[in-house]
């Protein structure tokens, strides 16, 4: 196999300071087989000086290649890489015509075939350097184009693509021209789409999905276009510069790895957001949240694109936080922030605190491998946490002025953070070149700790500051209603505090509970005074805000991660409290930190049963608590994670066998596909059960689903197979790969798998040298044994790390799947970091 380069900062400064790139006249052949497709593509771009430079593709077989009309050696192509000797200062026009490969793992192009009916789907994904394995480019951000594409189809197929779509005739589509973006951005999906369109301030708005979900979409559509009209109005409202593209199109597409995709006038979105089962409210809002962040980026990324990697904060960190910000203010879902505090911080937080952090907005991205380690939970969730802040510090408007600047300023070209920062500047008197110092070029996360000094009845507060960035925050100050028996805290007042401060806070009166950050505005770890932890432990629930519950969850999970907080202690407040919880964001939260951290990796193998009985109990209360049917949502989560948790099957075969929880839900096919693992599990069912479950369900869905339980079978067979499929073989999509690893490790049967341990260092290096990034991050992510939390997994693990050479995208998942281990181990240990 040839080697593959990666292009440098400083090639891409080069050829940038050489070229410029006019437009790509692109034709694409889809009815050449199921293994490979023609790609031919026309680049006009001049050179402003004489020298050499190259083009990249990643063919199957490079065809011909003309420059101005002279042949090229197909020879060159040194890897992903075809010279261009000799250019001449001047206009040039580059031919290239290959055949490229189809994707199974949601790189470049990827082709799926529905198990439901048999039909067809094919779509790009081009981030970072994909767009190498669709057409010929020069392919940096910085090198922006119009283009021009054609394609060839079966019939029977819709071809979809960033601009406005024309069918010519003969399976011929031709797409409107785009106006100038970055090669990674372009898109085309192509199929026999289900598609429900329509019109808003007189544009084309489409959503698209597979037929067999069809009705699906048909059931989900009203809402999905509700929230994407809401949005897209209140963008125009916020913004000054009008949406800059000619339509907008949202295919839900199969076996896609991110949420979506940002591309201009065609975003794809992962396929599981048109639900199929029941769902939550909160799920609800994450989809919208989605359609929201990914609009944004139309302006944030699509119109103002970076320069280079190094600032892709400015694409996702804006595009979180205004995802976030518009879906609150657009939508009927409005505690989105709650969402953001529980899931999406604790990502962030989780991820500045392991030796691969780095800050928002690194100095350091030197190429493109490196660029796609950083889209993580700092460039997201951080980023979003630091522009809330800063919107805090600076005011809405000050703020939306400056971005509207940086808009005008930089519209169809590139910026950096510097003309950000700049734009910013040109709207307020406060030094943001400071603040930009502060919070996006350092690492690691603060933590404010509350000292209360009282005197002659009043107190007051110093907060003790760890870290190094300027906070602003409100201070919440709980007194206890001597009216309500049962432990409600009301909210006496918030005062603003800055942080450092020049001097103690004045509180009057000790309050019961003096809760730091309360609305969560800024980015930190907060403690609690003595008298604060004492009335959390009794009184979390009564409580009256979601957010605020939010900061006071979280506050108690980094004390377990930190090891100032027991595990069983946490267990013992949700115990307390969760039955009396009303937010599906919180409950949803507490019951997967509970389960998946503190039982499965913080508490030992013999604590291990114990606390899964607190939380089935918990679980059994919930259920009790939700039989009159006013909270269908909580219900589905407490029912979700008691199948989890269950050791012992009587009661989920019972549900299995009749179809129905008592009192309901019925069992929808993710909910008996839920089951039916759990089952597997614990040995109380097997391949027959499996199959006949995967024929009432063939749907891709069913499919890896089957997978999951197969993987999950306590039997030696079974788990030789599965091994075997994942790292002998190279047949399994990404999804079916992530399903079967998803189900391998369980922590009941250590014992059965554990000469497996030793086995994944080796086979995980060589499956993600051989298949690529996207499988390399599935085997970091879900093939980790991570119920392993011993020293001689860490012991493999640090010496897989120093001399196997894994590839880049796994050796970031490696380091921070064994940085996760040693905190576990440290927990397990009652030490602190």
């Amino acid at each position: 196999m040839a080697c593959m380069s990666v292009l440098t900062r400083d090639e891409a400064q080069t050829r940038a300071q050489l070229l410029d790139v006019h437009r790509y006249t692109i034709e694409l052949d889809l009815t050449t087989g199921d293994e490979t497709f023609e790609s031919r593509t026309v680049i006009r771009f001049t050179a402003r000086t004489g020298a050499d430079t190259f083009v990249e593709l990643k063919p199957a077989e490079l065809r011909s290649a003309v420059l101005d009309g002279e042949a090229l050696d197909p020879q060159t192509l040194d890897g992903n890489r075809l010279p261009l000797k000799n250019l001449a200062a001047g206009e040039h026009e580059l031919r290239i015509a290959a055949s490229m490969r189809y994707s199974r793992t949601g790189e470049g192009m990827h082709r799926f075939t529905d198990p439901a009916d048999g039909e067809t789907y094919v779509y790009t994904q081009m981030f970072m350097d994909d767009v190498q394995r669709v057409f010929a480019a020069f392919d940096q951000p910085d090198l922006k184009s119009v283009f021009d594409l054609s394609v060839k189809a079966p019939t029977g197929w819709t071809v979809l693509a960033n601009g406005v779509t024309e069918h010519l005739g003969e399976g011929r589509w031709q797409s409107a021209a785009t106006p100038p973006i970055s090669t990674y951005l372009v898109a085309v999906a192509a199929g026999p789409w289900h598609s429900v369109r329509t019109e808003h301030r007189d544009l084309p708005f489409g959503i698209h999905c597979r037929r067999s979900l069809a009705p699906h979409l048909d059931a989900e559509a009203d809402e999905i276009l509700d929230v994407t009209r809401a949005c897209f109005d209140r963008y125009h409202e916020k913004f000054t510069e009008p949406y800059p593209f000619d339509s907008y199109d949202q295919a839900f597409v199969p076996e896609f790895n991110a949420g979506a995709m940002e591309n201009p006038g065609l975003v794809t979105f992962r396929d599981d957001f048109v639900y199929r089962s029941a769902v939550t409210d909160t799920e609800r809002q994450i989809r919208a949240m989605v359609i929201a962040h990914e609009m944004a980026h139309m302006w944030f990324g699509d119109l103002v694109t970076l320069r280079w990697w190094d600032d892709i904060w400015l694409n996702e960190s804006f595009a979180e936080y205004m995802g976030y910000q518009t879906t609150a203010e657009a939508t009927r879902f409005t505690d989105t922030w709650t969402e953001f505090g529980v899931t999406r911080k604790a990502w962030g937080y989780d991820a500045d605190q392991r030796p691969s952090t780095h800050p928002v907005a690194p100095e350091d991205v030197a190429d493109t491998a490196s660029a796609l380690l950083n889209f993580d939970g700092i460039s997201y969730a951080k980023g979003a946490s630091a522009l809330r802040q800063l919107v805090t510090w600076l005011g809405e408007e000050d703020f939306l002025a400056g971005i509207n600047t940086h808009f005008a300023r930089h519209r169809f070209a590139n910026a950096t953070l510097a003309d950000f920062i700049d734009s910013l500047a040109s709207a307020t008197e406060r030094d943001v070149h400071a603040w930009a110092d502060a919070w996006l070029r350092t690492t690691g996360v603060d933590t404010l700790t509350p000292t209360v000094t009282t005197e002659a009845g009043t107190c007051a507060l110093t907060v003790e500051h760890t870290g190094s960035r300027p906070h602003r925050i409100a201070v919440g100050l709980y007194d206890q209603d001597l009216s309500d028996d049962k432990g409600r805290l009301t909210l006496r007042r918030r005062l603003d505090v800055d942080v450092p401060q020049s001097a103690p806070q004045p509180l009057g009166k000790p309050p019961a509970l003096l809760l730091l950050n309360d609305g969560d505005l800024t980015y930190t770890k907060v403690r609690f005074d003595a008298a604060s932890a004492e009335s959390v432990g009794t009184s979390l629930s009564r409580l009256p805000d979601p957010l605020t519950r939010a900061v006071v969850w979280n506050a108690l999970r980094d004390a377990v991660r930190d090891g100032e907080l027991a595990p069983g202690a946490y267990l013992e407040t949700a115990r307390l409290h969760l039955p009396r919880e009303t937010d599906l964001a919180l409950a949803q939260g507490v019951l997967a930190f509970a389960s998946t951290q503190i039982a499965d990796r913080y508490l030992t193998p013999e604590e291990r049963p114990a606390a899964l009985a607190t939380l089935s109990s918990l679980c059994r209360d919930l259920i009790r608590r939700t039989e009159d049917g006013d909270h269908p949502g909580l219900r589905l989560i407490a029912v979700r994670h008691f199948i989890d948790v269950a050791a012992h099957p009587e009661t989920i075969a019972a549900w299995l066998a009749e179809g129905t929880v008592p009192g309901g839900p019925e069992l929808d096919p993710d909910l008996r596909w839920r089951v039916l693992a759990r089952l597997a599990v614990l040995g109380a069912t097997d391949e027959a059960a499996i199959a006949a479950e995967q024929e009432r369900d063939p749907s891709a869905n069913g499919r890896e689903g089957a997978a999951r339980c197969r993987a999950a079978l306590p039997d030696a067979e079974a788990k030789r197979a599965a091994w075997a499929a994942m790292f002998d073989g190279d047949e399994l999509s990404n999804y079916l790969f992530t399903a079967t690893a998803q189900g391998f490790w369980q922590p009941e049967q250590a014992d059965l798998v554990r000469h497996y341990v030793p086995r994944f260092y080796d086979d995980a290096v060589a499956v993600a040298a051989r298949r690529g990034p996207a499988i390399a991050d599935a085997v970091g992510r879900w093939a980790f044994p991570a119920h392993a939390v011993d020293t001689e997994n860490l012991t493999l693990g640090e010496a897989c790390l120093r001399e196997a050479d894994p590839t880049p995208s796994l050796r970031r998942k490696l380091t921070d799947q064994l940085d996760d281990l040693r905190r576990a181990l440290r927990v397990r240990e009652g030490t602190t970091a």
